[in-house]
């Protein structure tokens, strides 16, 4: 009897954590944009912190100097960092700094041309 408490604890315990994290999980609308067109963005909130994380199939684009930047939704943009490292990897997620209130979309723009590449859309802002 006390076998079967114990089991049927842990499974409530197991539901709760995995719905608890599935509500913290946002997926984008796919990459739209000249060279950014692949792939979509999901956002995680794990001990109070934000992450973006890029889907397997993004293909990075191939210009001078791409960058992760983020639109809350008041129309503000926010530059973050690099999206390749120095040995030419992309990075494929970044915390998002408490600075910025929420994001409403996710951008790779390239520095260097001071374009967007293409950008991806939550259905609703996310923080």
């Amino acid at each position: 009897m006390i076998h079967k408490t114990l089991l049927a604890s842990l499974t409530a315990l197991a539901i709760a954590l995995t719905s608890s994290f599935a509500q913290d999980t946002h997926k984008s609308g796919p990459f739209q944009g000249a060279k950014a067109n692949k792939g979509f963005v999901t956002h995680t909130t794990q001990d109070g912190k934000s992450t973006l994380t890029l889907s397997d199939d993004f293909v990075a684009p191939q210009t001078p100097d791409p960058h992760w930047q983020v639109v809350d939704s008041n129309g503000k943009t926010y530059l973050l960092d690099r999206l390749m490292t120095k040995n030419q990897k992309v990075k494929k997620s970044i915390t998002v700094p408490d600075y910025v209130p929420d994001v409403a979309k996710v951008q790779i723009w390239c520095a260097f041309a001071e374009t967007n590449l293409g950008e991806a859309a939550f259905e609703h802002p996310v923080k």
